[in-house]
């Protein structure tokens, strides 16, 4: 199997349908979420809402430069979370994360294994392969805190 289909593989796994390594994915821990679990603050942790927005802040800027655009997103703006005062908005939120991370790895099958090698957008920033892993690894370490923050809630 070519790199990019792995990655592709392990991307959807974290997002939408695996259970392989963290015997989860994003789908399956936020189908259940309401909108008031979703923004309920537990300690100074950060609430589900914003570490889903957070997540796919970051694969919608990743989308835009694998479509030929510029790397337009900053740190300093992946938390903003516009507020959630409805289920409707919250299902929209996850409606948004579903066909972006499915547009993210239909994007990245289709590039050729030899892009995993090139700059991505700026020396700085490493690898295609660099960032795409990061992206993973990134999606895990949030899904890993999704995961407590319900546990927490629910033994609340």
């Amino acid at each position: 199997m070519s790199s990019v289909l792995q990655l592709s593989k392990r991307f959807r796994e974290v997002l939408l349908d695996g259970f392989w390594i963290a015997n989860t994915n994003f789908k399956d821990q936020l189908k259940d979420v309401t909108w008031e679990q979703a923004t309920t603050k537990v300690g100074s942790l950060n609430t589900i809402a914003m570490l889903t927005f957070h997540i796919h802040y970051y694969i919608a800027g990743l989308i835009n430069v694998f479509e030929g655009g510029d790397l337009e997103i900053k740190d300093k703006y992946s938390f903003d979370l516009p507020p959630i005062e409805f289920q409707e908005q919250w299902v929209e939120l996850l409606n948004q994360l579903w066909i972006d991370s499915e547009k993210f790895a239909t994007l990245l099958e289709q590039m050729a294994d030899s892009k995993m090698d090139e700059i991505f957008v700026d020396e700085k920033y490493g690898t295609y392969l660099r960032n795409i892993d990061g992206m993973i690894e990134h999606s895990y370490y949030h899904l890993g805190q999704i995961a407590l923050i319900k546990k927490l809630l629910k033994d609340r």
